[in-house]
């Protein structure tokens, strides 16, 4: 199946090295982020996976729960956590996902519907598992990114992009490379007169392209 922005994502029931998870119930009424590698014990992935353990303090402090996902099984990804935390310098708190029978990663759109892991395989074979996915807690899809092995992926980048989601919940866009405390966009659907009503005081850049303060 393909998952796009607005879909409710699947209520997959997975095994994790937490134990079994039932996605929406797991997201509860929290933003998650569900983020894919290909395979365990590999080094971009270590290092991704230990810029999220970092983080764990951001991602509480904007009502997000965060989740990996990994072709592997619970008992590698159990071993892996010990090499995740030695290159963080910190705990890993988070579940990882075992998705030997790719139901994850297809469901999810990563992988074709034909798609397996044959013996011996190597990263290559399940590539496209290097995604992520900014969830809501209506747990419809709201942002996804995907990106080649060879990239690490920049969680501040993803940090960014989830504090623009959470902002847009207020009635706003975000222009380009917006950061918290920039100013927003008013929707152009939104009249002057509603603007003012609403934003206050705004700057109109273009007919089409108005600024205002962001929302508290």
């Amino acid at each position: 199946m393909s998952l796009r922005i607005n879909d409710t994502i699947p209520n997959l029931t997975v095994e994790t090295d937490h134990g079994t998870i039932e996605l929406h119930d797991w997201i509860g009424d929290s933003w998650a982020i569900l983020f894919s590698h290909p395979k365990d014990f590999t080094p971009v992935c270590t290092t991704e996976f230990g810029a999220v353990a970092q983080l764990a303090d951001e991602w509480a402090a904007r009502g997000t729960k965060v989740i990996g996902v990994s072709v592997d099984g619970v008992e590698d990804h159990k071993k892996w956590k010990g090499d995740i935390e030695k290159v963080a310098g910190t705990a890993a708190g988070f579940p990882i996902i075992a998705d030997s029978g790719l139901e994850v990663s297809k469901a999810f759109d990563m992988l074709p519907a034909e798609a397996y892991l044959p013996d011996g395989r190597t990263p290559a074979d399940s590539a496209t598992v290097r995604s992520v996915f900014i969830i809501g807690p209506d747990k419809q899809l709201k942002l996804s990114m995907t990106y080649p092995m060879t990239v690490g992926r920049n969680f501040a980048e993803v940090l960014r992009a989830l504090d623009g989601l959470q902002m847009s919940g207020n009635g706003v866009a975000t222009p380009a490379n917006w950061v918290p405390g920039d100013d927003v966009i008013i929707p152009a659907t939104l009249s002057d007169e509603d603007a003012k009503a609403k934003f206050g005081d705004f700057e109109t850049v273009l007919p089409y392209l108005r600024k205002t303060a962001a929302p508290k």
